[in-house]
């Protein structure tokens, strides 16, 4: 593959490639089918998953990204990095959803989950050279907490480069540097949570 001409001829990986290259392997391994075109996110885990389908064969889970967006699989990825079997057994992980405008209670637990995702996230986004930028899910959010948002995922995702990694993390961070080296694309080193 030629190399695209963003960041000093550095290409980002592209939703497909990032799909197609876990399916092929990690989701092979673990059961796990990664999906776009959703209108929203979603985890079914393989009973969920199985109540959607015709097929006799045993389910898989699947992890539904919104529409093309490479940065939406990588964060799914993420969430299904972290999840321990109990929440990779319920739908969605589990996980309560609020849509903004929030009270400031349910902003800052929501970001107290977040910080590890989107740490894990930024990570993922680097090795497939992707501009990371976090997201706090609040359309009129405060610019202050923003900053400091992603000051913590910085932080938080320094912390897990430095040993902390959870194994699928790591897994995936392998198998994303591998696919890009015999595809002849370089990584993004550097890269950090903005603004």
């Amino acid at each position: 593959m030629r190399c695209g001409s963003i960041a000093r001829s550095i290409r980002p990986l592209t939703d497909r490639e990032i799909a197609g290259c876990f399916n092929s392997t990690l989701g092979e391994v673990y059961r796990v089918r990664l999906i776009g075109g959703g209108t929203e996110p979603l985890y079914q885990p393989p009973a969920a998953a199985a109540a959607d389908s015709v097929s006799t064969v045993e389910a898989w889970a699947i992890i539904r990204y919104t529409r093309d967006y490479p940065l939406s699989v990588l964060h799914e990825l993420a969430h299904w990095c972290l999840a321990g079997r109990r929440r990779r057994s319920q739908l969605d992980y589990g996980y309560w959803y609020t849509p903004p405008p929030r009270a400031a209670e349910q902003q800052l637990a929501f970001l107290a989950v977040e910080e590890r995702v989107q740490a894990v996230e930024l990570l993922l986004a680097e090795e497939c050279g992707l501009r990371f930028r976090v997201s706090v899910d609040d359309v009129g959010g405060c610019q202050v907490l923003e900053r400091d948002f992603a000051q913590r995922v910085a932080a938080r995702s320094e912390q897990l480069r430095s040993g902390s990694l959870p194994a699928r993390a790591r897994q995936l961070l392998n198998l994303f540097s591998g696919f890009r080296a015999v595809s002849g694309l370089r990584t993004f080193s550097g890269l950090r949570a903005t603004v």
